[in-house]
């Protein structure tokens, strides 16, 4: 697909978005820095408010990362539920998140969720609460691992989308195609993937990133960084939460017809990819995530300047 990524920025900023309520559910005893760099992303890109729902051993650090992040120690993981207990715990869980849910313009899944079965279980119902609240769900890290294993969680939900890595992307293959890889007809295979999944939007990271919905293929090729610190995935996710919910917006006002889920895709690639970039020359071979965290702003004023 052909697409002007400025002019649709452009338009996007004119058109005065107002969708910003983005929540991340993840974060762990092992992994908080994968939901800040999501939650504090989205926040970066142009979100109003950003949500962190994690465990509570993860919740003090996180918050201590930055006061701007709204954190809710709600989750728990197995070693800190008795058995009899685990059902009424789960839920209180979505109880309490259900408080929230109507309020969010977008969920993203996995950033440092780690593998405790019952958190996963946590995660599995909130992920089923919010596609029944049409509330678009952006699947990453672990919730890949999770979606994996239970396809039913996102398949036929066309506000859905995927963002596998290599590995992630060879288990999705293997699991929903029963075939391995194929680099040679790789745009056919991420084709039939998202059409194996119900239209669900897969973003296919790489060195170019490739979208898919199943209907139509679209690559971001903006060079981004030689230098592949861990975390970048966790700024894409945020990035395409916040554009994913403004393209929704603006089709539900009449505005940009392709999908939604694919502008999402197509708009956080491209920043994530040119804060990279912008990073990579000041810092060279010392970036870290932080850094490109630092340039968002700047990506986005060189891809859509302010007039």
């Amino acid at each position: 697909m052909q697409f002007d990524l400025s002019s649709y920025l452009i338009y996007l900023f004119n058109s005065d978005p107002q969708p910003g309520k983005i929540a991340v559910v993840g974060g762990c005893r092992e992994y908080t820095g994968a939901p800040y760099f999501s939650a504090i992303s989205a926040l970066k890109i142009g979100a109003d408010l950003s949500h962190v729902f994690c465990t509570k051993d993860a919740a003090p650090v996180i918050k201590g990362y930055s006061p701007e992040l709204i954190v809710h120690p709600i989750l728990e993981e197995s070693d800190s539920v008795r058995d009899e207990f685990k059902r009424s715990t789960l839920a209180k869980v979505i109880a309490e998140i259900d408080k929230w849910m109507e309020r969010f313009d977008c969920l993203v899944v996995g950033p440092g969720l780690g593998r405790d079965p019952f958190l996963l279980d946590c995660v599995s119902e909130i992920m089923k609460h919010a596609r029944e609240s049409k509330v678009p769900i952006v699947v990453d890290g672990d919730g890949l691992f999770l979606v994996t294993n239970c396809l039913d969680l996102v398949r036929d939900y066309h506000l859905a989308v995927l963002t596998p890595n290599i590995n992630e992307y060879k288990r999705l293959v293997q699991k929903v195609l029963n075939c391995e890889v194929n680099d040679q007809e790789g745009t056919q295979q991420l084709l039939s993937l998202a059409k194996g999944l119900g239209g669900v939007t897969i973003l296919r990271k790489g060195e170019s990133d490739y979208i898919s919905n199943g209907e139509e293929v679209s690559a971001v090729n903006i060079f981004g960084s030689p230098r592949r610190c861990g975390g970048q995935g966790d700024i894409l996710s945020g990035s395409v939460a916040v554009f994913l919910s403004w393209a929704r917006q603006c089709a539900a006002e009449g505005g940009w017809s392709p999908s939604p889920t694919i502008l999402g895709c197509i708009s956080g690639s491209a920043i994530l990819r040119k804060a990279a970039s912008l990073a990579f020359v000041n810092k060279r071979r010392s970036t870290l995530t932080s850094d490109i965290i630092e340039c968002l702003g700047q990506s986005l004023e060189e891809l859509c300047p302010v007039s």
